[in-house]
């Protein structure tokens, strides 16, 4: 999957750091691996079975390494200041979580991860937020999200993958209807998509959100993908982010406009700049593609 991190090892001036371990690591489902970044004492990355998973710099809980995360933490900005609560499809090291905590304290998070060993470790590992503030879960991600009540949540984010595949219960339209049940009118679902030209699966997952959203959800702004231009240009293999706003309340309008001029300015202000499709560039980009189920 195209991840692409930096490397981490504990603040040593704020608490006793813990010992993080050489080499492989068994856990449920294979191996984890932790690689320390030589230019930079705090910060590891987490590999799973291989592939990088996870970057955290435990002496900054508001880094995050990967480009995608960035992006989704950039849409997260458009909700209003304060705690929120969010549901992490696919929780790893927690990156994303951790940062959510540091720029609003007392949010309240739930991590699901299908690997209980894993989620024991990265809270040995790792200075993550304490439940309630982050609770971690060791369930499937499909099986956890049918067991939360609705309007529950302000953010949903999938970021589930088996290798470098997203596992086929957590795409199409059953998915995204149970993905927005559980979010509140105006909450945001972010969604990370691996893909590759023509992005045919970035297509696919827009077609099959849409019949979940409002009728004007796609010319009001209410629907998006993010990613470096060369991604959306159909030029490289990488990291697709697909943003939407749950539908539901009585201002059809209400929530995040994902058009804003200030995310697209967000974006474009990252250390690798990212470009936004909304309106008719998302309806060129989604075309004839047909939903998943």
């Amino acid at each position: 999957m195209a991840r692409r991190s930096r490397t981490t090892r504990p603040d040593r001036s704020s608490r006793e750091a813990p010992t993080l371990p050489v080499g492989p690591v068994p856990i449920d489902t294979g191996t984890a691996h932790l690689e320390q970044d030589p230019d930079h004492a705090a910060r590891v990355t987490l590999h799973v079975n291989g592939v990088p998973s996870s970057c955290l710099d435990l002496a900054d809980p508001g880094f995050l390494a990967f480009e995608y995360l960035q992006q989704m933490a950039a849409v997260v900005d458009l909700l209003p200041p304060g705690p929120v609560r969010a549901l992490h499809l696919g929780a790893a090291g927690c990156a994303l979580p951790r940062q959510i905590e540091h720029v609003r304290p007392d949010s309240r998070q739930l991590g699901v991860d299908i690997d209980a060993r894993l989620l024991t470790l990265v809270r040995e590992w790792f200075s993550l937020p304490r439940s309630p503030r982050l609770r971690l879960r060791a369930d499937d991600a499909g099986h956890a999200l049918a067991s939360l009540p609705a309007a529950s949540f302000d953010v949903v984010v999938r970021d589930a993958f088996d290798g470098d595949t997203t596992p086929g219960h957590l795409v199409g339209r059953a998915f995204a209807g149970a993905a927005l049940r559980v979010l509140r009118p105006g909450g945001l679902l972010l969604v990370n998509c691996a893909d590759r030209p023509p992005l045919e699966r970035t297509r696919q997952e827009l077609a099959s959100i849409v019949p979940s959203l409002d009728e004007d959800a796609v010319a009001d702004g209410r629907l998006a993908v993010v990613a470096e231009p060369a991604v959306l240009k159909g030029r490289r293999y990488g990291n697709v982010v697909i943003a939407a706003v749950a539908p539901g309340s009585a201002d059809p309008a209400a929530g995040p406009d994902l058009g804003d001029a200030g995310l697209a300015r967000a974006l474009r202000s990252l250390a690798v700049p990212a470009r936004v499709l909304v309106g008719d560039e998302l309806a060129r980009l989604v075309g004839s593609a047909a939903p998943l189920p």
